[in-house]
């Protein structure tokens, strides 16, 4: 009698497929010593989910800190048992706070991070000014606000887009297979950009999982995004995108721009700068 393969993890899949904490890292470490001479050390994870990039601040200096909020506490109890019982010794663990992040408290940071397009579940004008202007209290003056968005022309559109994850060993030991991640935009309405997004996996030897996540979004715009920070009271806001290789894929190198040509798909980061950037008594660029 043959056994029913057993399910992998979701948070385990939607890790290896969704995200990329070190290069989101990498970025924000590299605009942030840019504008302010240093490398930063305190950050906070907005909807930070299993705290992958969190934990993984932590692991690259003892003097890290680092603090994810999240309104799920399963998900947090999650990571707690798979992503930070792991920390090696030096790294001082992240703390995990399970609260709204329009009321969270956490001391003043070098960076907040917002990313995976989370904040698009604040659907209208008021409820996102909201959570920028309470990001923007949460930084210490040097701070910038890390936000990532989708766009092109394929953005609207109903579309499944599947790609295939390698097998690796996750933080915890265990062993993940190769699988195939399926972004899937199920709906777009062109009256108010409301969007539904699933996530669904094909795992080898395992029926297809169906809205593993299912995402309730508004697909704003950079223009809105950049309107609404300098609202909320951001002294300036910039936008980063990445080029294109000989593939027509993203060459993952995100430089600042101020005009850019529209694509069937791009990723942008958004850099929500507290205050004019001065060292030395002269006003960085």
């Amino acid at each position: 009698m043959k056994t029913k393969k057993q399910i992998p993890d979701l948070h385990h899949l939607y890790e290896a497929s969704v995200q990329g904490v070190e290069s989101d890292l990498d970025f924000a470490t590299r605009i942030f010593k840019n504008k302010n001479g240093r490398k930063p050390v305190t950050i906070r994870e907005d909807f930070c989910g299993t705290a992958a990039l969190a934990c993984e601040w932590v692991k690259r200096s003892p003097n890290n800190r680092a603090w994810g909020v999240d309104i799920d506490q399963p998900t947090l109890d999650w990571s707690l048992a798979h992503n930070v019982a792991f920390l090696p010794e030096k790294a001082r663990p992240p703390e995990l706070i399970c609260a709204d992040v329009l009321t969270a408290q956490t001391p003043p940071v070098d960076l907040i991070f917002a990313l995976n397009f989370s904040y698009c579940l604040f659907k209208t004008r008021d409820r996102l000014h909201s959570y920028f202007k309470t990001a923007r209290n949460a930084l210490n003056n040097e701070g910038l606000l890390i936000l990532d968005l989708y766009g092109g022309t394929e953005a609207i559109e109903a579309k499944l887009e599947p790609r295939v994850i390698e097998k690796h060993t996750a933080t915890d030991g265990t062993l993940i297979p190769a699988f195939t991640y399926i972004w899937d935009q199920a709906e777009y309405n062109v009256i108010d950009h409301h969007v539904i997004n699933h996530i669904h996996f094909k795992l080898p030897g395992i029926e297809k999982i169906e809205k593993a996540f299912t995402y309730d979004w508004r697909l704003w715009t950079l223009p809105e995004i950049q309107e609404l920070l300098l609202e909320a009271g951001f002294s300036s806001v910039e936008v980063y995108l990445h080029d294109w290789t000989a593939d027509g894929e993203s060459d993952e190198i995100y430089r600042r721009r101020t005009t850019y040509e529209n694509a069937l798909g791009w990723v942008a980061y958004i850099v929500g700068i507290k205050t004019p950037a001065v060292r030395s008594g002269t006003q960085l660029k």
